[in-house]
């Protein structure tokens, strides 16, 4: 994963469509993510000095120990002790684990990390029961066009009553 930060290029940056294209290190299945408009500004207002978005680091090791290096000084500022069992990796843990929760879909999971190996990504994914009860917004609409809206905004169909169609979405 340090890897594949390491090596993302400004040319692997779409700031038109706001997409960044990952190449993997181990062989896996390089993919295209969204990124969110915050960090596409941030980017675009980066210095653009070499080929490489973080061309500030000589190796993949200076970068890992810049990481190791803040991580201490939050955990000592925080007094948080906890913190420095955080890694690169435990990110990559916890957006396995919580996207299989809210989706529901390993094949999605599995293609979200690059695996061509569906026993990769059961390592990844922590099948773990989540605190309390899910919390969703619910709504309702009648209309093709309200219907067309909910599901273009992440909702999932419930139910039908009364003519009325129903759904919800994690908050």
């Amino acid at each position: 994963m340090f890897g594949e930060i390491f090596a993302l290029k400004w040319t692997d940056v779409d700031f038109e469509k706001s997409t960044v294209v990952i190449t993997p290190e181990k062989g896996s299945n390089s993919r295209i993510f969204k990124i969110s408009d915050k960090l596409r500004h941030m980017l675009e207002n980066q210095p653009k000095t070499g080929m490489c978005i973080l061309s500030g680091y000589q190796n993949v090791n200076s970068l890992r120990r810049t990481f190791e290096r803040q991580r201490r000084r939050i955990a000592f500022k925080l007094g948080n002790p906890r913190l420095l069992r955080i890694s690169f990796h435990t990110f990559r843990h916890w957006k396995a684990t919580w996207e299989y929760y809210k989706t529901k879909d390993i094949l999605h999971v599995m293609q979200m990390l690059g695996h061509k190996n569906i026993k990769n990504t059961l390592k990844y994914t922590q099948l773990a029961k989540f605190e309390g009860k899910d919390q969703y917004t619910c709504k309702v609409a009648k209309e093709p066009k309200q219907i067309a809206a909910l599901i273009e905004a992440g909702f999932t169909y419930v139910c039908a009553k009364d003519g009325l169609l129903f759904f919800r979405k994690l908050k």
